[in-house]
């Protein structure tokens, strides 16, 4: 499972056997795409995948959730194998290039202990909002209302 697999490192001290973090990461996953769906969030998610020889796998995911002003990245998550390759600056990009086309600012939260997503976020243009305890808020303002609002 993607989600238990972006998971292990954070994991990995805990002392549980295999089992019951299988059964720990799957109702995890359960709950928070239920909540993503069941709130009512206008938006979307979606699943990245590798093809290689003719098979299909899941390396990655994006839960992003639209509003009149801002789409919001709820969650990114690319497995460790697949990090610092510049997937994740493309996915981001994708998002920001349509955000950009319908005038909204994209929103999105990193947790301190995530400096890698803090530094692609800020070189991408994002800029910290406010710091809420254990995460970041941060914004990207498209090129129009980023001058609108200088």
């Amino acid at each position: 499972m993607l989600y238990g697999q972006s998971r292990e490192a954070e994991l990995a001290a805990v002392p549980w056997p295999a089992a019951v973090k299988a059964a720990f990461l799957e109702s995890q996953f359960a709950l928070q795409h239920r909540h993503f769906v069941q709130v009512g969030t206008s938006g979307a998610w979606w699943i990245v995948c590798r093809e290689q020889a003719g098979t299909v796998q899941p390396i990655g995911r994006l839960y992003l959730a639209e509003g009149v002003h801002t789409v919001t990245v709820v969650d990114i998550c690319l497995l460790g194998a697949y990090q610092s390759q510049g997937l994740g600056t493309a996915l981001l990009r994708q998002v920001m290039d349509e955000a950009a086309l319908a005038g909204r600012s994209v929103g999105l939260h990193v947790a301190h202990g995530n400096p890698g997503a803090l530094r692609l976020y800020l070189r991408l243009g994002f800029a910290v909002q406010e710091d809420i305890g254990s995460h970041l808020r941060m914004q990207w303002l498209p090129p129009m209302a980023g001058s609108a609002l200088s």
